[in-house]
């Protein structure tokens, strides 16, 4: 009898020991696997522990005020300052007509259009030159229509908005630029929360320190706001070219368009 409860004794405590060791590798590497996780996407974003990173606000384009900024913009900003949060950064949100600070000394979150913000303009020109801003409602008008190479992309619809999401490394620096600059404040949302929530994906298709760059559409945008998201063409190839397009350019159709402008949506 006494033989029999050390023998159940022991069966116990090596069931204990079974179980811590089980339970202590499960955590590990479920630790490890966050770990990699991490790294993995602190290479993609170029935010290190600690590391500053900053963003740069577009302002409000239908605003009479300098330095008024849209609600959508903002809270594109706000899912970008997670990003980097989540990274172990740290955010410095600037005005796009801030001046001068410097292109590849930090992270850089640049938001917006050529036409509400100073800074995008600047990146279009000198990195992405094939990708072009241009009003397509007469001279002065609000409207903007995408052209990356010889595709253009309507101005503003009641059925689809576009914007273009971009990546790249300025020359001997290791901290990349992200560009999201949408024909609305909506379109801008609609980058950010794409580059937040499928950057895995982005990962594995342009590597962590790859250039890309996207054109993405904003799916009946006055039913569904920013949330139904395509990506319609990977223009990586033709954007990063400084040659002029071909003469006649094609046109995504898209039915129904309305001249009418829906930044203020």
């Amino acid at each position: 009898m006494w033989r029999l409860g050390v023998v159940a004794v022991r069966e116990v405590v090596l069931s204990v020991v079974a179980s811590v060791i089980a339970g202590s590798a499960v955590w590990l590497f479920q630790r490890l696997l966050h770990y990699r996780r991490m790294a993995r996407k602190r290479a993609f974003f170029g935010v290190a522990p600690g590391a500053n990173c900053v963003l740069v606000s577009p302002r409000h384009f239908s605003s009479p005020q300098a330095d008024s900024v849209h609600r959508r913009d903002m809270a594109a900003l706000v899912e970008l300052a997670t990003i980097v949060n989540d990274c172990g950064g740290r955010t410095e949100v600037v005005a796009e007509d801030a001046g001068q600070h410097g292109l590849g000394r930090l992270t850089e979150f640049c938001i917006g259009s050529p036409a509400a913000n100073a800074r995008t303009a600047a990146h279009l020109r000198a990195i992405i030159p094939s990708v072009r801003f241009e009003s397509d409602d007469g001279p002065g008008g609000t409207a903007l229509a995408i052209e990356v190479g010889a595709t253009a992309y309507p101005a503003s619809s009641s059925l689809a908005e576009y914007a273009v999401l971009a990546k790249t490394h300025v020359p001997d620096t290791a901290n990349p630029v992200f560009i999201l600059a949408g024909q609305t404040a909506r379109a801008n949302l609609a980058a950010a929360r794409l580059l937040a929530s499928r950057y895995r994906s982005l990962l594995k298709a342009h590597g962590a320190s790859g250039r890309f760059c996207l054109v993405l559409k904003i799916v009946e945008p006055l039913a569904f706001g920013p949330d139904f998201v395509e990506i319609v063409a990977d223009a990586t190839a033709e954007a990063f070219q400084a040659s002029p397009p071909p003469p006649g350019r094609t046109e995504s159709a898209e039915p129904d368009r309305q001249p009418q402008d829906h930044r203020a949506e």
